[in-house]
């Protein structure tokens, strides 16, 4: 009876009972300078494929931390080439699946749209108490941050000033806050559209710190996963490399 009134629905409920009985969720590890990015391509994978994401976002060196630990993701998208390269020499990675997703770039940031000049010369002055930068132990954005205050030889000036976030995510949020003027940031994480969404910023010229290749990697654990594969491949796509460069980065 059950058999005979199925065959009456619609092709079209079959085809989607059909697809999520197929659907999969994936675990990754994302780095906080892509943490609005992966949203917007999380939701083109469910999209075109049913498949879903959990996305843990944190510093690059505290997620590679987790996943030695034993933590259960299935990718990381690291904000540097230097991890996801050490995961395949610890054996956590699947072999062969490396590849840079985007070149991220450094800005200077304030909450305030007076503050921040576009030459960067508010780092020279006194109209601030405290700059923001990310943990450069465990966040490529905030090594590159203490690079570019060595190359402006700014780093005793500014030392004093300092304030610390363990992810450029909490040190963009020292910055929206207020708890410090100007903050050393993701630029993808004060764009949106490709225009400045609030604020003051310097975009911190390339040539005062060493380009930002962040890596994706499938993990060991995920060879057999279906949305974790997908994600790979879609990220590699020309579509989701147009929306990743609307977020300010390079391809």
């Amino acid at each position: 009876m059950f058999a005979r009134s199925l065959l009456r629905w619609p092709l079209l409920v079959l085809a989607a009972i059909t697809g999520s009985l197929h659907a999969a969720e994936a675990q990754v590890a994302v780095a906080a300078n892509f943490a609005e990015p992966i949203k917007a391509v999380a939701a083109v994978l469910e999209k075109s494929t049913g498949h879903t994401l959990k996305i843990t976002v944190g510093a690059t060196g505290g997620l590679y931390a987790q996943i030695r630990n034993g933590a259960p993701f299935d990718v990381m998208l690291a904000a540097d080439t230097r991890t996801p390269a050490q995961l395949e020499t610890d054996g956590l990675a699947q072999p062969h699946s490396r590849f840079t997703y985007a070149t991220g770039k450094l800005v200077l940031w304030s909450a305030d749209a007076a503050k921040v000049d576009a030459q960067g010369a508010v780092l020279k002055g006194d109209g601030f108490r405290k700059l923001a930068i990310a943990n450069p132990k465990t966040a490529p954005y905030g090594a590159a941050a203490v690079e570019v205050m060595n190359k402006l030889g700014l780093t005793a000036a500014l030392t004093p000033k300092l304030v610390q976030g363990e992810s450029i995510g909490q040190t963009y949020n020292f910055a929206h806050t207020g708890n410090a003027e100007i903050a050393f940031v993701a630029m993808s994480q004060v764009l949106d559209g490709g225009r400045l969404k609030s604020g003051s910023m310097w975009v911190v010229p390339q040539n005062l710190y060493a380009p930002i290749q962040q890596d994706a990697v499938l993990l060991k654990r995920a060879g057999n996963n279906e949305a974790a594969v997908a994600l790979m491949k879609l990220l590699q796509s020309a579509n989701i490399k147009t929306l990743i460069r609307s977020y300010g980065y390079d391809i």
